[in-house]
């Protein structure tokens, strides 16, 4: 198949609603080895980001039933719900293994612009704190570990290449403090990172362009939502599914949408 129709079969696979066949559809663009498109960047981005939201959030959801249980002392179901639980994170396993080698073999390796490395590092930093959400021990750290590695290679390219204003800059930022709240339980470096993202935006906030004035300025309403929530008195610093993202936002797709007392990330 050609790479047009590819591309082609992504946009219809999304007006379907078929993820997983648009997931393989951009892994055939990606690997023609050539720097993409914003827009099939964006598709690339919107395929993975739904095939792994529904897990996310069913693991959510299985885990919080199972935490019920086990409070209820109900050992045979929390055999069955621990047994069910493993079974989606294989799956969230796959589907993080499989884009992240699709960012290593191809799309880092073709990455011309500024814009672009710092979209595919982030990209490779949210995967691994997926990873990390669920793991343990060392598989746990080890993630953490290439998580941190690929969102400070992004943020250096950011700095240098990327107005303080920038979605896509702002987008990092975002991600990045929510994992040190969430995966490093450093609330404090979190709170750093997120307020120095938002002062420097507001700034420059004259030079913001009229394409991306409403993506960057929903991204920094969340930093400043996330700053809010972590700096309450009632904000505690947790891992795993405590904070996970309820109100998922594309920088580059301009979705947005809010739900409960948790942390915002920019999908």
């Amino acid at each position: 198949m050609g790479y047009e129709d590819s591309v082609y079969l992504a946009k219809l696979a999304e007006q379907a609603e078929r993820y997983e066949e648009m997931v393989e559809n951009m892994k055939q663009v990606a690997s023609a080895d050539q720097e993409l498109s914003v827009e099939e960047r964006n598709l690339l981005s919107v395929a993975y980001k739904n095939v792994i939201g529904a897990r996310r959030a069913s693991w959510r959801i299985v885990t919080s039933i199972e935490q019920k249980e086990e409070s209820k002392g109900n050992e045979t179901q929390v055999g069955l719900i621990k047994e069910y639980r493993q079974k989606i994170e294989a799956e969230l396993g796959k589907i993080c293994e499989d884009i992240l080698d699709v960012l290593d073999k191809h799309l880092i390796p073709s990455a011309q612009s500024g814009e672009s490395k710092v979209f595919y590092h982030k990209m490779k930093g949210d995967y691994h704190r997926y990873l990390a959400e669920f793991a343990l021990s060392d598989k746990r750290k080890l993630s953490a570990d290439k998580s941190l590695e690929a969102y400070k290679a992004a943020t250096e390219v950011a700095t240098t290449d990327l107005a303080p204003t920038h979605p896509i800059r702002l987008g990092l930022a975002l991600n990045f403090s929510v994992f040190y709240y969430e995966i490093l339980n450093s609330p404090d470096q979190a709170c750093q990172l997120a307020k120095q993202a938002f002062d420097d935006a507001i700034a420059e906030l004259d030079t913001l362009s009229e394409e991306s004035y409403k993506d960057s300025t929903l991204i920094m309403q969340l930093l400043r939502d996330n700053l809010t929530l972590w700096t309450s008195s009632e904000a505690e610093p947790t891992g795993g599914e405590q904070g996970t993202a309820a109100a998922e936002k594309t920088a580059e797709s301009s979705e947005g949408a809010a739900a409960g007392e948790e942390a915002k990330t920019a999908e």
